[in-house]
């Protein structure tokens, strides 16, 4: 998924970790010679790799991935983004 300002938003397949279902949530927004860029795992919302980001923009990522973390995982069972939209 991309956002206004050309952020790209990109899930995993479902991966079992320690016996728990859970998808990575990346996050790459482009600025002047290179990517800021965040990792976010469902559904704990947990964040690693955070790169560039300020926290105020990490909060309004988990706002945006709370409202559509229920979607995220759906798609990332049947097959992402990309198949959702015909492609």
């Amino acid at each position: 998924m991309t956002l206004e300002d050309e952020t790209e938003i990109v899930h995993s397949e479902p991966k079992d970790i320690d016996g728990r279902e859970q998808v990575k949530v990346v996050i790459e927004k482009p600025i002047y010679g290179g990517f800021h860029s965040a990792e976010c795992w469902l559904p704990d919302y947990r964040w690693d790799k955070v790169k560039g980001f300020r926290p105020e923009e990490i909060r309004a990522y988990q706002e945006l991935l709370e409202s559509v973390a229920h979607i995220i995982i759906a798609l990332a069972r049947d097959g992402g983004f990309d198949r959702a939209a015909g492609f």
